[in-house]
Order: structure tokens, then sequence, then C-alpha cells
């Protein structure tokens, strides 16, 4: 699989926001439209049984330079108390079972 530049992996995201409900999907659009970007795609990965944020998701934007752009903009960006951390996302790795 070949590396896509414009998906970025954002980790270190809340679990739960202020007011006690879960950080979602669009919470993590609203930080990079807060920053001026416009993601065609976001996803916050999240456990399967209790719905809770696993602490980590994927944005996809437009073109790898505004992918660049994005995350030079949002790495370190505090969000309800964490620093994200924003880099390109890899492929996932091949299961060998």
């Amino acid at each position: 699989m070949t590396e896509e530049k414009n998906r970025l992996y954002v980790g270190n995201l809340p679990y739960k926001k202020a007011d006690e409900s879960a950080f979602e999907t669009a919470d993590l659009a609203k930080v990079f439209a807060d920053a001026g970007f416009e993601p065609s795609e976001t996803i916050v990965i999240s456990d399967k049984f209790t719905g809770r944020s696993k602490g980590f998701g994927f944005v996809t934007l437009a073109d790898d330079e505004t992918a660049e752009k994005a995350m030079n903009a949002t790495n370190g960006q505090e969000v309800e108390g964490r620093q994200l951390r924003v880099s390109i996302a890899r492929p996932p790795k091949q299961r060998t079972e």
C-alpha cells in the first residue's frame, strides 16, 4: 500500500468533552475547520462496546499541500486540555496469522 500524504493521523484526542459527552467525529472536524481547513473526511476511532473515543482519529484533506499546512497548524494544539499529535497517516500494517 502506498502512503496517502493527504490523510493525517490525529492522536492524543480527549476521550470526553468538558460537558462529559463523547469526543466525536464532528468535534475533530471542528478543530480543523477552526484552524482554517475543510476536511473531506474525518473519523474518530471509538471503542465498539462503550462508544468512547480511543484517543485517535484520521482527517483527510483535499491534497498533500493542504494536509501539510493543516498538520503544521494543528500539531501541538490544545483541545480539552490535551495537546494534539498530528502526523501523516501510515498505511495499516499487514496482519500475519
